[in-house]
């Protein structure tokens, strides 16, 4: 397969399964019984986990701050800011392609050099990772009996243990040839997992480490009170529990990376996860795609005027020079 084919493939792909799941999703909500969930939505809710959401997004251009100083790269926090935003525009158009721009973006106006403005990007995206992996850790901590419980009803105990382990031995067999492997998947692969090692021990070596890691922990604060404040918006989900919302912004976190910005497979990873607590199909996917949609035009707003102001806020700032 050509490049191009597999460009094609990895745009369209996303694309089309976007379409799908929004097909799917609106199978299950008809459009004019969504319309009522939304008319008679609390916009009070909505525009609280909006500004929460902002918050997040400015706490993440003002992080990347202290990943690029130690590099000697003083970049404006305007440009930071409309760059991260930029970012999560062009995401929803082609898959990771807003990362690329983001460096590109500090390349073209502060000169930063692109290897090195990606480089901080990835690891800042590891720091997420770490992040997620502690929410996971800890919902499954708080809500370990009900998992257990639910994990035990729906499917036999003993195939759950012998996927588990079995799937554990395989991954260490794996791992084992390709530590011993000099073949050149085997050498790439090795060189992945120390970059992955490296990006994040890199973290507690920056001079700002502890301000990078309160914005860290807020940026997720936000992104989690976000889901649950929004949460408040429909009547039918009053008295929500946190273990429901927890595994529902978690459903909903991976739910992005399968489709561009999560069109589609957002709300139906919200009611996935919902489900499992007994609340009901229709307020579920309903209060997916207000979340879904509020947090988008946010995204379609800021984004779209930080891609229009770039250039003329670089021109007015190198004309006062």
């Amino acid at each position: 397969m050509n490049k191009k084919a597999l460009n094609i493939l990895k745009i369209g792909i996303p694309l089309l399964l976007g379409v799908f799941l929004v097909w799917y999703s609106l199978s299950k909500v008809s459009i004019q019984g969504l319309m009522v969930y939304i008319k008679k939505a609390d916009y009070t809710w909505i525009v609280l986990g909006m500004f929460l959401g902002l918050l997040s997004h400015l706490s993440r251009a003002y992080r990347w701050l202290f990943q690029l100083e130690p590099m000697g790269c003083k970049v404006r926090f305007g440009n930071s800011v409309m760059a991260v935003f930029a970012t999560y525009l062009i995401n929803y158009t082609i898959p990771r392609a807003g990362e690329v721009a983001r460096a590109s973006i500090l390349t073209n106006y502060e000169g930063v050099p692109f290897d090195k403005g990606f480089g901080t990007i990835v690891a800042e995206r590891i720091a997420d990772l770490i992040v997620m992996l502690g929410i996971i850790a800890v919902t499954l901590f708080l809500q370990f009996d009900f998992i257990y419980g639910f994990l035990i009803e729906k499917f036999n105990p003993i195939k759950i243990i012998v996927a588990f382990f079995g799937s554990l031995v395989v991954v260490l067999i794996f791992f084992m040839h390709m530590k011993i492997s000099q073949s050149k998947i085997a050498s790439k692969l090795k060189g992945f997992v120390n970059g992955i090692i490296e990006g994040a021990t890199s973290i507690f070596k920056m001079k700002k480490k502890w301000a990078f890691i309160f914005h860290t922990l807020f940026i997720w604060s936000m992104y989690l009170f976000m889901f649950y404040i929004t949460s408040f918006s429909i009547p039918e989900l009053e008295g929500i529990s946190m273990g429901a919302v927890l595994i529902g912004f978690i459903s909903a976190s991976f739910s992005i990376a399968a489709t561009n910005g999560g069109i589609g497979s957002y709300p139906l990873a919200v009611f996935a996860a919902f489900s499992i607590f007994g609340i009901a199909e229709e307020p579920s996917i309903a209060f997916g795609w207000i979340m879904w949609a509020s947090q988008t035009l946010m995204i379609i707003i800021f984004g779209g005027l930080s891609l229009m102001y770039l250039p003329i806020y670089n021109r007015k700032r190198n004309s006062l020079r």
